[in-house]
């Protein structure tokens, strides 16, 4: 119903019948499959992908760092995904979103990689603790770098402003073709994950006791979130809340066994993220609101209001 309702619902409100005959029996020269085809299949697409990548990669930074409040912000991956489009458009002139994949991509795998590498250092290796402190003052550091280049650049800061607020616009199919391989990679070993995540849940004693290498699970979780989340990152922007909110809403439904909980959020981060940018269409005719912006909107009172339930029952 999400995709059906995307792809009709927009300043130019189109039958789902005229929907049907754009993606099955299309006609030359119909406007309204024109838009259909070119204009919203590629942003469905997308927000399907991303919003699915994003889920995965939330439920695993939750598991891996026993962090509720774990998102791709928390490893750095926003932060480094948004230096190197910074980089890319002052440095080398890059102006279309589609040319940011790249760099976004490079950006979240390599803040990934420092976090973990910075994290695993010294006495214990990569406990969750340091992971989350190593996130944070390299997002601190890199977010510093950014606010200079910017002020610094006017043209670079007017190009970045759209990409950072997280849209699904201005994509095409060839751009999700592209990280498309990243992605699958990046949820077989999520799915591969899920039982670690099960025991890491129970203590890193435990998990040891048990049989758990801590080393091997916590390195493979970080490559999916790495695939993951440069993935969604390459495709719509640094997005918040959705990699946070998706695996609260998972647990819902599936309790905290995090085989359920990744199948739930591959589910619902799709359907947050397609609805969210329908919301985004609708609000301010005949102009739209980005989807970033309408899913920050809306997830934050969804998160207080689990945060308020949680701490009625704690006490």
């Amino acid at each position: 119903m999400t995709i059906v309702l995307s792809l009709a619902i927009g300043s130019r409100a189109i039958l789902p019948s005229a929907v049907l005959d754009a993606l099955f029996s299309p006609t030359d020269g119909n406007i309204d499959q024109m838009v259909v085809r070119d204009l919203r299949v590629p942003r469905t697409v997308i927000g399907l992908l991303a919003g699915a990548a994003l889920g995965m990669a939330g439920t695993v930074m939750q598991g891996v760092t026993r962090n509720p409040l774990a998102d791709p912000g928390l490893l750095g991956v926003n932060a480094g995904a948004s230096l190197f489009v910074v980089l890319g458009i002052s440095v080398l002139g890059v102006t279309q979103p589609g040319g940011f994949v790249w760099f976004a991509f490079a950006g979240a795998a390599a803040a990934t990689a420092a976090v973990y590498a910075i994290g695993s250092s010294g006495r214990g290796g990569a406990t969750p603790i340091k992971l989350a402190l190593s996130g944070a003052a390299l997002t601190a550091v890199l977010t510093s770098i950014i606010t200079l280049v910017l002020i610094t650049d006017l043209d670079t800061l007017n190009l970045y402003r759209f990409w950072a607020v997280g849209s699904l616009v201005g994509r095409d199919l060839g751009t999700a073709a592209v990280v498309l391989p990243f992605l699958a990679v990046g949820a077989a070993l999520a799915l591969a994950t899920t039982r670690s995540l099960n025991v890491l849940a129970l203590g890193d004693d435990v998990a040891r006791g048990l049989g758990q290498n801590l080393a091997h699970a916590r390195a493979t979780s970080a490559l999916a979130i790495v695939l993951l989340c440069g993935a969604a990152t390459a495709l719509s922007g640094p997005l918040v809340f959705v990699g946070l909110v998706v695996p609260h809403l998972a647990r819902r439904f599936s309790g905290s066994d995090y085989r359920w909980v990744l199948a739930y959020s591959v589910v619902l981060g799709p359907i947050l993220l397609v609805a969210a940018d329908i919301v985004g269409r609708l609000v301010a005719p005949p102009g739209e609101l980005e989807a970033g912006l309408v899913v920050a909107f809306l997830g934050a009172p969804v998160l207080i209001a689990f945060a308020r339930r949680s701490t009625v029952r704690a006490l």
